[in-house]
């Protein structure tokens, strides 16, 4: 059972939130001949600032 957890900065839409897990499922399922149904996909958002990258906050960029 491959749960695959994906963290993003919020503000995508609920059609690429759809077709990333649809896109992510099948790369799983490709790649390790499990089922569909077996493929658990966790979206968590974060909020832009509460992500950092060299020392400056998403939002403050």
């Amino acid at each position: 059972m491959p749960i695959v957890t994906v963290q993003m900065l919020e503000g995508r839409t609920d059609e690429q939130k759809r077709a990333l897990v649809e896109k992510v499922t099948d790369a799983v399922v490709e790649t390790t001949g499990a089922g569909a149904e077996k493929v658990s996909v966790i979206i968590e958002e974060m909020k832009k600032e509460h992500y950092a990258v060299a020392g400056k906050r998403m939002s403050d960029l």
